[in-house]
């Protein structure tokens, strides 16, 4: 028995869409067709939110009540919330004040982490430091995005590959040794010039131009996100394994990024990983950026037995990157 505190994850809830958009509905939207996106992405459908009036905030108010459900906890009880996610709402304010609002969480505070498909991964270091610090006891770490919202439907290297949903986890104490071990986050900011959305911000406020030259929707080198991708993945395992003193055959599960069904085998090969211990529904949901790695806990938990050693790893936008 430890006397170290460990922010444990104690409950798991994922929710996606009803509408599914598969390849032969886009091969009907661009020029494309069902062999040629899943050969290079894996992808065979992804779901889309279609519900008037809803938002990335409603996905991640599915998730939390199914999340209270599951573990009997009370909305009043819920101390933090961490949303990671690239389409909150509204600029501002953050989309986990409104979560807080409309699930009844009238003691807890939150905010949004950006770190684009890293945003849970950092979510998840950051809120199990209030728990392992002992001020909180539950904490509840959000991975959600709404990409329908920043994708353009006539771009064919970026509509196939993403989807809309969300995700949700219960962080609470507990000593008995399992719990979050560690984690290794990393930036690199010039990689914005690879993966961005130009317009909307600071540098280029929204304007009727901006709008007319489709600047609002996600842009992407795909060769060059792809290689910093498999590098930074593979490297940060193998040091995550290195500080813990630990080999490929302590691990039990790889829960990694679902952003490229490539970039997961590539990622597999060269830990020498063999792909049944990698967690893999991106032919399902497509790249939900942050959402792919808690839906992934939740399909995949009930396969999970306690005392597994299980990283999680992801690459996103910016770059960030990282494994815990």
């Amino acid at each position: 028995m430890s006397n170290k505190i460990r922010a444990a994850i104690t409950g798991v809830q994922g929710w996606v869409p009803e509408t599914r958009l598969t390849n032969l509905d886009l091969e009907k939207m661009v020029d494309t067709n069902d062999e040629w996106i899943q050969s290079r992405t894996g992808i065979k459908e992804r779901r889309i939110l279609r519900t008037p009036g809803w938002a990335t905030s409603d996905m991640c108010v599915e998730a939390v009540k199914g999340l209270l459900e599951k573990t009997s906890t009370k909305p009043g009880e819920i101390d933090l919330v961490i949303i990671g996610t690239i389409t909150g709402d509204m600029i501002f304010p953050d989309t986990a004040n409104t979560v807080c609002d409309k699930i009844g969480a009238s003691n807890a505070f939150g905010y949004d982490i950006n770190a684009a498909c890293s945003g849970f991964l950092y979510a998840l270091a950051t809120g199990s430091q209030f728990i392992e610090t002992g001020r909180f006891s539950k904490v509840i770490v959000i991975g959600a995005d709404m990409m329908s919202s920043i994708i353009n439907y006539k771009d064919r290297n970026t509509c196939v590959i993403f989807g809309d949903g969300a995700g949700a986890v219960l962080l609470e104490p507990h000593r008995d040794g399992n719990g979050i071990m560690d984690f290794v986050l990393r930036s690199d900011g010039s990689g914005r010039e690879f993966l961005h959305m130009k317009a909307g911000g600071s540098l280029h406020p929204p304007t009727a131009e901006t709008v007319a030259r489709e600047e609002h929707f996600v842009y992407q080198e795909g060769k060059r996100v792809f290689k910093y991708a498999v590098e930074g993945m593979t490297g940060t395992v193998n040091e995550i394994l290195r500080r813990n003193k630990m080999t490929v055959d302590d691990v039990h599960w790889v829960v990694p990024h679902q952003a490229n069904m490539r970039i997961i085998n590539s990622v597999a090969e060269h830990l020498h990983i063999p792909m049944e211990k990698v967690t893999v529904n991106i032919q399902k949901y497509g790249n939900t950026t942050a959402a792919t790695l808690p839906l992934c806990l939740w399909e995949f938990g009930p396969q999970f037995k306690k005392g597994d050693n299980i990283i999680l790893t992801a690459f996103g936008g910016g770059f960030t990157w990282g494994r815990c």
